[in-house]
């Protein structure tokens, strides 16, 4: 079946060094754009982080151009930007996850529907996210603020360099398990999502937005936290550099790397012969 709509995660997978996208990538999008694909960002960030990304694929504020965000809890037509969905977190939930983490000494990332907070955030994991967030100052160094202006959460995450400390520590945390939507993402976050929303579902929703079918589309990633989306897809697709314990799960692997030109290599590989 023809290919409508890819759907690919951004960091260490379309994004190469700088946070920008592979040049390899741009020229293989721009060939699917013309033949009325329609290629979408599906990320963990919000979208007001993803500025930059939108406009080297010349889709800033363009009408019939789409984003999911949030690991899914958001879905956006980036003009405007109009908001097409968002499940936001209970604000008990993340207080208490919050609060945990305090107890367990790690920074954390909370995400309100339009900002990213920062809380007690090495100059390490500052650096890394350089072009992925610009974090904010939590008011009084906890909740309290955001809850009493009404915010509405999307998402908390914990940060630990150490992947099989995070592993382990998510088998320790299997209370949030029962309540939240847990995954992991570039190999030192611990997400916390609402039950049962993930890229997956984001993806799903933008397909009934659009009137496609999965079978139409394919999704593209390389973390546990893109594969919901990469099982709902008529086609998943992992990259060369997948988590390990996902490439079974992956209907397709690329040779290349994120930054090798791998999404490129899948849209050379199995859309653009379907369309000739």
């Amino acid at each position: 079946m023809m290919i409508k709509l890819i759907a690919s995660d951004l960091d260490e997978t379309l994004l190469g060094p700088g946070s920008r996208v592979v040049e390899e990538n741009l020229r293989a999008i721009k060939k699917c754009q013309e033949l009325g694909i329609k290629f979408v960002p599906a990320t963990g960030r919000g979208f007001y982080s993803l500025r930059q990304t939108l406009e080297e694929l010349g889709q800033a504020d363009q009408a019939g151009q789409y984003t999911i965000c949030y690991n899914g809890g958001a879905v956006f037509e980036n003009k405007g930007p109009r908001l097409i969905s968002f499940t936001g977190m209970d604000g008990d939930l993340v207080e208490e996850i919050f609060k945990r983490g305090q107890e367990l000494g790690l920074g954390m990332h909370i995400y309100t529907e339009d900002q990213v907070y920062g809380y007690q955030l090495t100059q390490e994991e500052i650096d890394f996210c350089q072009g992925r967030a610009d974090f904010a100052a939590l008011p009084g160094g906890d909740l309290t603020a955001l809850r009493a202006s009404g915010a509405r959460f999307a998402k908390i995450l914990y940060v630990d360099t150490n992947f099989p400390r995070l592993k382990k520590l998510r088998k320790d945390l299997a209370d949030f398990e029962k309540v939240s939507e847990m995954s992991f993402s570039s190999n030192r976050y611990l997400e916390f999502n609402p039950p049962k929303v993930n890229k997956g579902t984001g993806l799903k929703k933008l397909c009934q937005e659009l009137g496609y079918q999965l079978d139409e589309t394919m999704a593209i990633g390389d973390s546990f936290n893109d594969l919901a989306m990469i099982k709902a897809a008529g086609t998943g697709v992992g990259v060369a550099n997948v988590s390990p314990e996902m490439r079974a799960d992956c209907d397709k692997i690329t040779e290349k790397t994120f930054d090798q030109g791998a999404v490129a290599e899948a849209i050379g590989r199995w859309v653009l012969p379907d369309c000739e």
